[in-house]
């Protein structure tokens, strides 16, 4: 038995539109969520797809647990990518808010145990390709979804 195909988890599947230039189909699965800001997730990508380009508003840990995430350091400013970081199974990052970039999974897709600090309720932003906000990954959302049961 696979631990993260548990019936328990509740996935929440996102794939890209007409609006997005690279292939987009990723789950999330809400862990925990504590009145303190914490939020605890489970992300998987499929092979070779991203999830939306995005920067991080909380302080972030993770954790990838299966295949390989592939991580694109991006210029807000230009789009432009700076840097490629090919993660594997036990590797773990810890970042400050601020941090800008594209993830994909690798020929296996990924498996990434995430736990993040909410600063000013914020966790993340999905950013447009020239840096501007599509919207915004609320902490107080998140939890007022999880009180309501869904």
């Amino acid at each position: 038995m696979n631990l993260f195909d548990n019936e328990n988890l509740r996935w929440r599947r996102f794939v890209g539109d007409d609006s997005c230039d690279y292939p987009i189909d990723y789950e999330a699965a809400l862990l925990s969520i504590r009145d303190d800001g914490h939020v605890d997730l489970l992300y998987r990508w499929a092979p070779h797809s991203y999830c939306h380009f995005h920067r991080h508003t909380a302080e972030t840990t993770s954790t990838v647990l299966a295949g390989e995430l592939h991580v694109d350091t991006v210029d807000p400013n230009t789009g432009e990518t700076l840097d490629t970081k090919i993660r594997k199974a036990g590797d773990y990052a810890h970042k400050d808010p601020g941090d800008v970039h594209m993830e994909r999974g690798g020929p296996e897709g990924a498996l990434v145990l995430f736990n993040l600090k909410a600063v000013d309720n914020s966790l993340a932003e999905s950013l447009s390709r020239d840096g501007t906000t599509i919207s915004e990954s609320k902490f107080d959302e998140i939890l007022n979804r999880r009180r309501a049961g869904n």
